[in-house]
């Protein structure tokens, strides 16, 4: 009431304008709670539904699939005409549960969200835009360096998984150590760019030494 008063009024005094403002900022501040601690019940709904159909263990034991699905079937056939649908819904959340495997042949997998293939397989998806494989070479062939692949993001640089990405911060603190640079690792020190460059020339003419040996 003292709200619409002063909004009426054509000089209200400094206080009663004062008044309103904090009237006001206490009502938006209230409503912004309220709407904060409803989207706050929605994503606790939300993530319990994902996390019901998500995110339970990644490998299914198939002789107790198998199991539930055949008592699933005997129980909907037993009660097929007296109108009770929960065997057939345990029917169909099994085969929900099969479509949720990964699509590789032999891979027991959950399959990952929105997607037919789990983590190790999600390169098989033509349609992801999300991982690539990792590039870290693991040994030589006649047809070339035979790669890694393991699935990482495409946001990982360089483009190692975990393990390689070790294994290559290893071999450059090697590296420095043989350019003079006694670093224990690549985190504490940038190297300068014409050390990195002298150390690559060496390591290239020591490859085709050893490659005029063997000649």
């Amino acid at each position: 009431e003292e709200d619409v008063a002063v909004s009426k009024s054509e000089n209200p005094t400094l206080s009663e304008d004062i008044n309103r403002r904090i009237c006001r900022i206490n009502q938006f501040s209230r409503i912004y709670r309220e709407h904060y601690w409803a989207l706050m019940e929605e994503l606790k709904l939300k993530h319990r539904e994902y996390y019901w159909e998500y995110g339970r263990s990644p490998y299914v034991d198939e002789e107790e699939h198998e199991m539930h699905r055949a008592n699933g079937i005997v129980a909907a056939a037993e009660n097929s005409g007296s109108g009770n649908f929960v065997a057939v819904r345990g029917v169909a959340n099994g085969a929900a549960a099969v479509s949720t495997r990964c699509s590789v042949h032999g891979c027991k997998a959950k399959a990952m969200a929105l997607t037919r293939f789990c983590h190790m397989h999600i390169l098989s998806d033509t349609k992801q835009k999300l991982y690539k494989p990792c590039s870290f070479s693991i040994k030589s062939s006649t047809t070339g360096p035979i790669l890694c692949g393991k699935p990482i993001l495409k946001s990982t640089v360089p483009s190692y998984c975990p393990l390689h990405f070790q294994k290559a911060e290893k071999h450059m603190v090697r590296a420095l150590k043989k350019a003079g640079l006694n670093v224990s690792s690549t985190y504490k020190l940038a190297p300068k760019f014409h050390t990195v460059i002298a150390e690559y020339i060496r390591q290239i003419q020591l490859k085709r030494r050893a490659a005029q040996r063997a000649n």
